[in-house]
Formats: structure tokens, sequence, C-alpha cells
């Protein structure tokens, strides 16, 4: 069993905003190795109030109040917040127990960080979906990085710091492609609520990449990284070293340096999914295991 705290910028239902971090969510809910101890949010896909607000909604939805939610900080200049002090707690009383699954901004953890510059020492493991180490196309448009460079500096901090650290780079989410007729097929014509649920929350999305990038579909960011945290026979691991620079952090691109001991350098674990239909047979089931008395 993991217990794990998810930070994340949940947007799943809001209108033009992204939906993979709720699904991502989903994912864990559904699965019985997971032990979701709380959820932190922060920014980025919206504003963190817009997030605290959604993300509270769909536990709801989800009959899962038990689940407590916490607002993070406001922006990268606001390092206060009952998230970052909820993640210190936490990991504190579970000392080499608690695995972290960030997948924004990572304000709230550098907040937590700089209340106690032990906390990565703490954590069982760290993963983060973010970065880029080319550019990053979706049929023919470039597309922007949008949770390592929200915060340069957090970023950089959890590159140096964070203890069994993998990162899921945009470019290695590309694989995760969710077609929307089976998507369609998989949850819209199911018996379970949940598919329903799911189908129904996420029916904006698919029209938003039609008209965005003309795709029948969407790449799955952030379930790729909570897949890893729970299923990592699911990947090949690849181990890279990163330069700890602002500036590349600025524009979240991860650029490989050679491994120097003056700390300009940190190696991480940036994971490839290696059994796409694994990959993509364990999420459906994830999220079909959930059981909800949401009507319909």
């Amino acid at each position: 069993m993991k217990k794990i705290i998810f930070d994340c910028d949940n947007t799943m239902g809001v209108t033009g905003c992204d939906v993979d971090d709720g699904l991502a969510l989903i994912y864990l809910l559904g699965k019985s190795s997971a032990e979701l101890l709380g959820i932190t949010t922060t920014y980025g896909n919206s504003d963190v109030e817009t997030v605290y607000a959604n993300t509270s909604r769909m536990l709801s939805d989800l009959d899962r109040q038990d689940i407590p939610v916490l607002k993070g900080c406001a922006s990268r200049k606001q390092i206060e917040s009952e998230a970052a002090e909820y993640i210190l707690d936490t990991v504190m009383a579970n000392k080499g127990d608690i695995s972290l699954l960030a997948t924004g901004s990572l304000t709230n953890l550098y907040a937590a960080y700089l209340l106690d510059n032990t906390i990565f020492e703490q954590v069982s493991e760290v993963v983060l979906m973010g970065g880029i180490q080319q550019e990053l196309i979706i049929n023919g448009i470039l597309l922007n990085e949008l949770n390592f460079s929200c915060d340069p500096a957090a970023t950089a901090c959890a590159l140096k710091n964070a203890r069994n650290l993998s990162i899921i780079t945009g470019n290695h989410c590309l694989d995760a492609f969710f077609t929307k007729q089976e998507f369609k097929e998989r949850l819209s014509f199911c018996d379970q609520p949940i598919g329903k649920y799911i189908a129904q929350t996420c029916s904006y999305w698919f029209e938003n990449m039609m008209k965005r990038f003309n795709l029948n579909g969407f790449h799955n960011w952030d379930v790729v990284a909570a897949a890893y945290l729970m299923n990592p026979a699911l990947f090949k691991d690849h181990y890279d070293n990163i330069l700890l620079d602002l500036n590349n952090l600025k524009t979240g691109f991860l650029k490989e340096g050679e491994r120097e001991e003056d700390n300009k350098t940190s190696q991480v674990n940036i994971p490839v999914i290696d059994n796409l239909r694994e990959f993509t047979k364990d999420v459906y089931t994830a999220w079909l295991g959930v059981t909800v008395s949401y009507p319909f």
C-alpha cells in the first residue's frame, strides 16, 4: 500500500481547462494499492481558487469527502499555504513512507521545503509530470511547457533535493493518446456509473482538442505520472543528468549535462511507457474500478 499526497492543478470539468489531473485522481482512487492521504491544490491549469473549489466538488461527486483537500500557494511569489504545512506535517508523521505525486506547478513542494529543508530526505519517492527535453509539437502545433515553467526556482529545488525522483516529461506523454471513439466505447456504454461520469465530464475536452489541434482525442499527460507511481513495470527507466539552470527551467526545458561534482547537475529518472497496450488497459481498469452512487 502506497501512502500518497497528490499535488495537482485539477480542472476536470472546468470549461476550457485540461482534464488530466482529474483523470489521474480517479486512477488513484481505482487502485486498491493506493492510499490517497490528501490532495494539495496548486495553480497552473487555472488559479488556485478554481482548482481548490473544483477538486472539492469532484470529491463530493465521487463520494470521497473523507480525503482532505488543501488550498495551496496562489503564485510563485506566495510561499505560505495550508497545503505546504499539510505536506510537511504529513511527511514528518510518516517518515520514509510517503509518495509525492505532483502534476502542476511545484510551488507547494518548494514552500514545504522552505519550512523544513530536510523534507525530501523523509519521503519514499517523488514523481513529477512536467518538463520537456525537446520541442513539444502536437499535430504540427508547438505547445509550451506548462508545469515546471510556472516556478523555475521550485523546479530546481525539486530536481536538486528530491529523493528517488522520477519525471514524466511532456514528450514522453505523447504516446498516451486516448481516442474519442475508444473513450466512448469503454466508458459511455458501460454499466458502471463512474464510466458515464468520466465520459460526460470530459466531453468538452474532445471538442477543445478538435478545435485547437484537429485531434479526435487527447494526450493523457498526468495519468502517465500516476500510472508510473502505481505500476512502474509498465515503463522503462532511463536516467539523465539534468542541469540545474534557471534559464532553461523558465521554459521547462530539461537540458542534459555531464555528471559534475559542483552541484550543477542532478541525476533523475525519466521513464518512458514500455507497454502501451497494457498501460491503456491498466488506466481504464483503474477508472472503472471506482464505485460511485452519482445519479445519471
